[in-house]
């Protein structure tokens, strides 16, 4: 119990100093991207704020998801962080298409930003962003992976930004700014659409991808106590806690409760160690046993 109370404080902890480091960095980076009337700093700026607002829903989610089941959400609070993962894609998506309004004008009529200004908020960029990065490495949770992942994306974003401000100080090329600005708002884009569709699959209960329905009834099918698998149904709460509900019919014979224990034991223990499923609902049926039903029958 103590290991796993040590592990939780480890991890929430791990994420509250990436939060307070992404957002203290993202307000520094609007006044600068203000500063230096650069858009490509603006739009990672409003991408920044994206990935603080994410930060901190992740913290909050994350003492929540431990919470548990009650009355009111009896499969717990785990599918409430795709709550937040939808609410922060639509900030990031009304966002990068605000920046892309602004960025569009300046291709035809480019106005020349501080590229000296640009150049050391990237270099403040690229340390405090793979401080976070540093920070969230320490931790072993999938949630800090995921969110250590996407901080590293930003450190390559300000990268691309450092290259580019300093090409502007040796030559006149202010178009760069809005075409920098506009390869990130489409990359926030872009991955804002994998997330999107990833939550909409884990929220329309659809099967996660990793399992194959057909493989898990061809597996179970060869233990020798089973005859057929039918009415097979696997879902995820929240992207990485998997449930299954299935029925399955046994060989026609006497069977204690012993027995039935037994096959359950197997079937439960098999689905978790091939399939990683969490929760596993069964249902034991003969042979010509009509499981359906039948309103006045």
């Amino acid at each position: 119990m103590g290991h796993n109370h040590s592990h939780h404080h480890n991890t929430t902890g791990n994420i509250k100093v990436a939060f307070f480091l992404n957002l203290i960095f993202t307000i520094i980076e609007f006044v600068g991207g203000l500063y230096t009337n650069s858009l490509a700093i603006m739009s990672d700026a409003l991408h920044d704020l994206g990935d603080s607002f994410s930060l901190g829903l992740s913290w909050y989610f994350q003492k929540l998801s431990h919470k548990k089941p009650s009355n009111k959400f009896s499969y717990g609070y785990k599918r409430f962080s795709l709550l937040g993962a939808i609410v922060n894609s639509v900030i990031l998506v009304i966002g990068s298409i605000y920046i892309m309004s602004k960025a569009i004008p300046r291709l035809m009529h480019p106005t020349e930003a501080d590229a000296n200004g640009m150049m050391w908020l990237a270099i403040l960029g690229i340390v405090v962003n793979g401080a976070a990065v540093l920070k969230l490495k320490q931790g072993t949770s999938i949630n800090e992976r995921v969110v250590s992942l996407h901080l590293l994306e930003d450190v390559l974003g300000w990268a691309a930004v450092l290259i580019a401000s300093i090409i502007m100080q040796f030559w006149y090329v202010p178009i760069l700014d809005p075409i920098l600005s506009l390869c990130i708002a489409a990359y926030v884009l872009f991955n804002v659409y994998k997330n999107i569709k990833e939550t909409l699959h884990i929220i329309l209960q659809g099967t996660p991808e990793e399992i194959s329905v057909d493989n898990v009834r061809i597996k179970l099918e060869k233990l020798p106590e089973i005859n057929e698998i039918h009415d097979c149904h696997i879902w995820s709460l929240d992207g990485e806690y998997n449930l299954c509900t299935i029925h399955i019919t046994i060989n026609n014979k006497l069977m204690t409760i012993a027995d039935s224990s037994e096959i359950k034991k197997q079937v439960r223990q098999l689905l978790h160690d091939e399939f990683d499923l969490e929760h596993v609902t069964l249902e034991l049926e003969l042979i010509n046993e009509d499981c359906e039903y039948r309103e006045g029958i």
